[in-house]
């Protein structure tokens, strides 16, 4: 399913009425990059985007939750796992999850994957989650910044604060997350808190051919191409005209003119330096 919102797109992997469900909303000025959609199921889904000269692929995901089938799990981890295989490595990659999982503070045995900002202790699914991003070369953006709990707990009710959604990247581009935190006064719906990531991706704007008038081609004057204007011109009478000093001075132009668009030639008319010119 995909639905205008307010300016935004939004495209949808699930059922209306089912528990589980996965979407990515794509702000206006962003939505025609927009070339592949992949809905896998209602756990996985996946955009690709062309911006500039980068290819950015963004996934959401759901993991299951933890009373759930061992099937599930599986079936969940295969489907991820082929979907983080099948972009390029070229190409950047943005994940973004519900866990169900605590990664904890502490980064021993993880240090390349986990910067050691984190909340609380980890758990069996934050070790799930610290596995696969160590299999895949990937970091996790929220522990990288240095952040009170208000900014790292993503998940807040009236019993319990906790790390449990993250934001996943390729360790190769971790120069391009400028920061990440929760948004604190931000709170939806599923108790939920509201992650956010900032990426800077500088964008080249190619150069565009432009075209200007025609010009004669005055760099190609040479020795015996000024011979051969003096002799066109001095066969020529209509230049040797009479009447007032701005009459004499039009026709004899037009005349120097006609004669050597025909023996020098006429540029195409894209802008640049005309080499030669400087006489």
């Amino acid at each position: 399913m995909a639905k205008n919102i307010d300016g935004y797109k939004l495209w949808y992997s699930g059922v209306l009425k089912g528990k589980n469900g996965v979407g990515i909303l794509v702000d206006n000025h962003l939505r025609e990059l927009v070339v592949e959609v992949r809905r896998v199921n209602d756990r996985l889904m996946t955009i690709k985007l062309m911006v500039g000269e980068c290819t950015l692929n963004i996934v959401s995901a759901y993991t299951p939750q933890v009373g759930l089938d061992e099937e599930i799990k599986r079936h969940f981890r295969e489907g991820l796992d082929d979907i983080v295989r099948s972009i390029l490595p070229s190409e950047r990659l943005f994940i973004g999850r519900d866990f169900n999982g605590h990664i904890g503070s502490s980064a021993v045995g993880y240090t390349e994957v986990h910067s050691g900002f984190g909340v609380g202790e980890w758990n069996g699914g934050g070790t799930s989650l610290l596995d696969f991003t160590k299999a895949f070369d990937l970091g996790i953006a929220n522990s990288s910044f240095p952040k009170r709990d208000e900014h790292l707990v993503t998940y807040k009710s009236s019993v319990a604060k906790t790390q449990i959604d993250y934001l996943l990247l390729r360790r190769c581009d971790r120069r391009l997350c400028e920061d990440c935190k929760v948004i604190s006064g931000e709170t939806l719906p599923t108790q939920h808190r509201l992650l956010l990531m900032d990426i800077g991706i500088r964008i080249r704007r190619k150069k565009r051919s432009v075209r200007g008038c025609p010009r004669i081609r005055w760099g190609t004057l040479n020795k015996d191409k000024a011979q051969e204007l003096e002799g066109r011109l001095s066969t020529m009478g209509a230049w040797r005209s009479s009447g007032d000093a701005n009459t004499m001075w039009s026709t004899t132009a037009d005349c120097i003119r006609k004669v050597a668009r025909e023996v020098l030639g006429i540029s195409s008319g894209r802008t640049g330096s005309h080499k030669g010119d400087w006489w």
